[in-house]
This record gives structure tokens, C-alpha cells and sequence, in this order.
């Protein structure tokens, strides 16, 4: 049994795009890893993905299109306030402007910067550059 399906999930995605390769099966599917994907896709890191019904459990396939350095679960969850994320950003991003943040906020799963225009609070889930 998987203790976090999230983090495997991008471990996964993350080889397989070092790899060169073009899709990716993840297994198990979860409502907050599509959340992630979508706002990975949105940001260009990824090609579309999908969710396979399956009699045993369902699991998604994603294209991937070679765009992703670096990606992973922050763990542990830290909570981030609105006058915090520069100092996530500094240890998560390698360079300022440069690769995206996710955040889960009261509003849904978006990116630090969509966090910050929208002045959010949350906490941190995924970083991808």
C-alpha cells in the first residue's frame, strides 16, 4: 500500500519524462492528484491526460512532452500565509519567475502566484519547474 499517492505519483511523472518517454500510467487515481495534473497541463508542464476505468481501480495516463526538470510532494503540508510564499518559493524554485508552486487554498488547487493575485492563504502540495 502507497502512504502517499501524490508524491509517487510526480516521483513517477518525473522519471519518465528524464527518460524520454511520452506517457506515463499512474495508479491509483485520486480526485486531488487530477486537481494536480490540471494545473500542471494549464501551465504547460504536461499534455493531457486521462482516467482509464478499470474493474480493479481506475488510474489516469499522461502525455508527457519533455517539459518537466523537477517535480515532487512537499512534505510535510506546510502552511503558508500570504506574506510566506517567498520564502517557500526560495527553497522549493531555483530561480525567481521560474517554475510553479501548488497550493491548496478555501478557494481550490492553483498555483502560488494565482494564490497570491487572489490573496490566499493554504498549503503547500507540489512544486514542478
Amino acid at each position: 500500500m502507497l502512504n502517499d499517492p501524490l508524491a509517487s505519483a510526480l516521483s513517477k511523472i518525473e522519471k519518465y519524462d528524464e527518460q524520454g518517454k511520452t506517457e506515463c500510467l499512474i495508479k491509483p487515481s485520486s480526485k486531488v492528484l487530477k486537481k494536480v495534473l490540471e494545473v500542471m497541463q494549464d501551465n504547460h508542464y504536461i499534455g493531457s491526460f486521462e482516467e482509464i476505468q478499470d474493474p480493479r481501480g481506475n488510474y489516469l495516463k499522461v502525455n508527457l512532452i519533455g517539459k518537466i526538470n523537477k517535480c515532487g510532494a512537499v512534505k510535510p503540508r506546510f502552511s503558508v500565509k500570504l506574506d510566506t510564499y517567498e520564502k517557500y518559493e526560495k527553497r522549493y524554485l531555483p530561480a525567481r519567475n521560474f517554475g510553479i508552486m501548488i497550493v491548496s487554498t478555501p478557494k481550490g488547487i492553483m498555483t502560488h502566484r494565482e494564490a497570491i493575485s487572489k490573496r490566499l492563504g493554504g498549503k503547500l502540495i507540489a512544486y514542478v519547474y
